[in-house]
């Protein structure tokens, strides 16, 4: 069995996107080809934001520390630390209003 803790990865993240120009840095802890299921673990520094993007596929968002703003369109969401979203199908994107940390999990389909 293997463990982690959420919290401190959340405050080694912060720290390295504070250092980056992109003000962002992530890791994927659990998955990858290989597996279905996928989690990345993303920080960002108030006021950056991952810029619109397509949909994952099948994804959720649950939001570690902070507060982060998730725009589809003409709707929008925010959501705090213990907060929980399913990814829209649409393109979005997502912006930090605190420096924030989240875990995206995303479903892959796997090859026949």
């Amino acid at each position: 069995m293997e463990g982690l803790s959420l919290a401190t990865l959340v405050d080694e993240h912060l720290g390295i996107a504070r250092e980056q120009e992109s003000g962002r840095s992530s890791v994927t802890i659990h998955g990858g080809r290989e597996h279905h299921l996928r989690q990345t673990l993303i920080a960002l520094v108030e006021g950056r934001a991952l810029g619109e993007h397509d949909s994952p596929g099948e994804a959720t968002l649950q939001v570690l520390r902070g507060r982060v703003r998730v725009q589809a369109g003409d709707e929008s969401w925010e959501g705090a630390a213990g907060d929980y979203l399913l990814i829209p199908a649409s393109r979005h994107d997502l912006t930090a209003l605190d420096d924030a940390g989240v875990l995206l999990t995303v479903t892959n389909r796997l090859a026949d």
